[in-house]
């Protein structure tokens, strides 16, 4: 019999989005998988399409109390189950349940950052209090994987996880599904969506919440579209119930008056190929990242990419190549680079084309996949046996 896997995060929405086809994997090798995480509107129809899911409420808040609930209610949960390796995700799920399977005695314990909470633009009193957290978590951790090779260094500066037991893994998307040869070029999605055929489309898909820079994106959409009458803005996505950044409902109101039709929001949605297939230029202005996947994903479709010069964006954009980096929460240096790019479209293709090489030989998601059960084994090997 394989091994006995639970893999744990907050909410149902990172659970279907981020973590099947990690599942996929290790059911793929042998291993029984199991999945916690807050009841939602997603679990129904990933369990009827066969994984194991159980519910435990897991706050995204810093509500103390509420978090000593998650843990005895989890503590007891992993004593019934008996897991080989509990394998979590999302920074508050990871600090509650990693407590609860030390209180419960699991043997093997993971922790992959999908991104810290904390980053260098915090006041320096709320960094050390995240670092420190971070560093407490960390006594009860056997491997921690991070997205980003900068989370891996930062890991290990800060004394979070020793050298040796730190891994950075990456991120990567099916090449399968983001494949423009198979999806073609967009013209049916912008038909659709009301968008000329030779428009410019600048496109975001992310939360509708202040970290991911929607302030600054449509505060330099209204900008740039105001000096380039060919440029149309494309947004993506929509605020979670479980969201407690801020909202930018205001925001999207303002920017709404004054593009109109030019601006164009869809809301949450799941043919995300064809949606950036419609898109010229792909655009995440975050304040912070791990490895974002929405930009590996435009890299695979041949698309332009302008991020901040943040961790892990950093390293999935190669600057004057496959994109442009800005400076965090700066409208002015967003709308500049949203003009250099509209009015120059050869540019733009040859960015696309690169990001795409680029994508495909580093981060395809089997090979992620891959690499995370490699080290898994090679630690089980080294202390138990498990394996």
């Amino acid at each position: 019999m394989g091994l006995r896997v639970c893999q744990l995060c907050a909410v149902d929405f990172t659970l279907k989005h981020f973590l099947l086809p990690l599942i996929d994997g290790m059911q793929d090798h042998g291993w029984e998988v199991t999945s916690v995480c807050s009841d939602g509107p997603e679990i129904p129809g990933m369990r009827a399409k066969g994984y194991a899911i159980d519910t435990i409420p897991i706050a995204r808040s810093l509500n103390v109390f509420r978090h000593a609930v998650s843990v005895v209610r989890l503590a007891a949960y992993f004593r019934r189950q008996r897991f080989d390796i509990l394998h979590v995700h999302t920074p508050v799920a990871a600090l509650v349940a990693r407590v609860a399977a030390f209180v419960a005695r699991v043997p093997v314990v993971i922790y992959t950052a999908h991104g810290f909470y904390f980053h260098d633009e915090m006041p320096a009193w709320k960094r050390r209090l995240f670092v420190s957290l971070e560093r407490f978590a960390g006594r009860f951790t056997d491997l921690l994987f991070t997205q980003s090779a900068e989370d891996a260094e930062t890991a290990v500066q800060e004394g979070i996880s020793p050298a040796a037991e730190t891994l950075a893994i990456g991120n990567g998307v099916d090449a399968r599904r983001f494949d423009p040869a198979v999806i073609g070029n967009g013209g049916a999605m912008r038909q659709a969506l009301g968008i000329a055929g030779d428009a410019f489309v600048i496109g975001i898909i992310a939360r509708q919440v202040i970290e991911k820079g929607i302030m600054e994106f449509l505060e330099a959409a209204v900008e740039a579209a105001g000096n380039h009458p060919e440029i149309v803005i494309l947004m993506v996505g929509e605020r979670l119930a479980s969201d407690h950044a801020g909202d930018v409902e205001s925001e999207l109101e303002r920017a709404g008056a004054a593009l109109g039709k030019r601006l164009v929001a869809t809301g949450a949605r799941k043919d995300i190929p064809e949606l950036l297939a419609a898109m010229d230029v792909f655009c995440l202005p975050s304040w912070r990242e791990g490895m974002p996947r929405t930009i590996i994903e435009a890299m695979m479709m041949g698309k332009a990419v302008i991020a901040t010069d943040i961790r892990g964006s950093r390293e999935e954009v190669v600057p004057g190549e496959t994109g442009l980096l800005v400076p965090t929460r700066s409208p002015k240096a967003l709308a500049e680079a949203f003009l250099a790019l509209a009015g120059d479209r050869g540019k733009v293709a040859a960015m696309g084309a690169r990001g795409r090489e680029r994508a495909m030989a580093l981060y395809d998601e089997a090979q992620v996949v891959a690499l995370q059960i490699r080290r898994i084994e090679q630690f089980l090997t080294k202390t138990n046996g498990l394996a």
